[in-house]
């Protein structure tokens, strides 16, 4: 269960912003939207957070970020090569920020403990690395990893807790790796699942990506997948009475990369069987089975959905979407949502982020005041990310309203467009 994701001096996000999941005291809609942690400091975490904002205030890249730490951690030991560099962009608009490291740091409950871990990085290293376990009110430091500029020198600090060849995997950690991606490695089955929470429970959708239909095509193949995709699609109203599979043939065409230095690339191609879906529609006046390519937009990507979203829910990860109305009605959206709010849908606690323009889902008891953020920027164009409670609306404050007024801020200010006048010849002139 994800409780706090910070990040600093990454794209816009230059100061340090904290996405908080931890939930407020206040009891609305606590039997629904919340879920309880297993801490006795933080008993509650929400399981949803919108992100509202104007276009280009940084909602983007705030999930981004969570996303682009999911990847380091699970590359940075195995598919990243010595000598290598990272794409990671500090903020760029101030001398002094382009020249600083860019930090991340998740908490989160793994197994009932509260853990914090986190990594401060340049393209070229890892420049700072530390690891905090909560197995009581005082934080236990398992690795504190610090990279002096002046002397070029790395130092590490461990604790007890922390078992194993610890200098073994400090002596094989490079400059560009992470200790944890290579610990585990290196079999260091203490620091396994901490590194396995964060690379498998973080699932993230960047906007406009759509899973392979493949993935939901596979899970409709077994029984109880199907009927799980059938509700699914069923809950959407998209007139479809049931999802099958069938045998088609279609042109595979992997590329194989030559590694001999000058090779050419080539693409080989060869006819090969697949699993396709095929819709069922009914109607009081007959049937017919509809091709995936068929159905409209919105169907298809819900249907591509369908499998990271049941895996979602069923193992308890956390599932990060950016502009997720982009296609989909604001009432899918809504249902969504309130999948992740239901106990019978959601037994395990997934959590659901998303970025969105929607002012509809403030409306209502979709969300409580604790799972609404806003980003805007500031002047000198760099991201404040903050949430509503900071504002104190009433429990019968119309949201939706207030937001588009300009109350809570993170809109965005629209001027008068003027067209320039010409100095030069009038367009039908240019055309003769």
């Amino acid at each position: 269960m994800l409780l706090e994701f910070r990040v600093q001096n990454f794209r816009s996000l230059r100061d340090s912003q904290a996405l908080s999941l931890v939930a407020s005291g206040d009891s609305t809609s606590a039997a629904t939207h919340l879920a309880d942690t297993g801490l006795k400091a933080l008993p509650r975490a929400v399981r949803s957070a919108a992100i509202f904002g104007p276009n280009a205030s940084g909602k983007t890249n705030l999930v981004y970020a969570l996303g682009f730490m999911r990847a380091v951690v699970a590359e940075s030991a195995t598919v990243i090569q010595s000598g290598q560099t990272y794409n990671v962009a500090p903020f760029k608009l101030d001398l002094a920020s382009a020249a600083e490291p860019t930090t991340f740091e998740v908490t989160f409950v793994l197994a009932g403990v509260r853990h914090q871990y986190g990594f401060s990085m340049t393209p070229q290293r890892i420049v700072d690395e530390w690891l905090l376990v909560y197995r009581s009110a005082k934080p236990q430091q398992w690795l504190m990893r610090r990279h002096d500029a002046d002397s070029g020198r790395t130092s590490y600090e461990f604790s007890t807790h922390l078992t194993g060849p610890r200098k073994t995997w400090q002596e094989a950690t490079r400059d560009n790796a992470l200790f944890l991606s290579t610990a585990v490695q290196l079999n260091s089955e203490l620091l396994r699942p901490i590194f396995k929470w964060i690379t498998d429970s973080i699932v993230f959708f960047g906007a406009g990506q759509t899973p392979a239909e493949q993935y939901t095509t596979n899970l409709v193949s077994d029984p109880a997948g199907r009927d799980a995709v059938r509700n699914l699609m069923g809950a959407a109203d998209f007139g479809i009475s049931d999802v099958e599979t069938v045998q088609r043939k279609g042109l595979h065409q992997p590329i194989v990369l030559n590694t001999a230095i000058g090779a050419p690339t080539h693409i080989v191609r060869e006819e090969r069987e697949t699993l396709a879906p095929q819709f069922v529609h009914k109607t009081a006046t007959g049937s017919a089975r509809f091709a995936f390519q068929e159905e409209s937009q919105g169907t298809q990507h819900w249907y591509a959905m369908a499998a990271p979203i049941l895996d979602v829910l069923r193992e308890g990860r956390v599932l990060i979407i950016d502009e997720l109305d982009s296609s989909l009605h604001p009432l899918l959206v809504r249902k969504l949502v309130e999948m992740f709010h239901g106990q019978s849908t959601n037994p395990r606690a997934a959590q659901l982020i998303f970025t969105t323009h929607d002012t509809s889902l403030l409306e209502g008891d979709l969300l409580r005041r604790d799972q609404v953020w806003f980003t805007e920027k500031a002047n000198d164009q760099s991201t404040k990310l903050y949430p509503l409670t900071d504002f104190g609306p009433r429990k019968k404050e119309a949201l939706a309203r207030g937001y588009l007024a300009g109350r809570y801020g993170a809109i965005p200010f629209l001027s008068d467009f003027a067209m320039p006048s010409a100095s030069g010849p009038t367009s039908a002139e240019s055309v003769r």
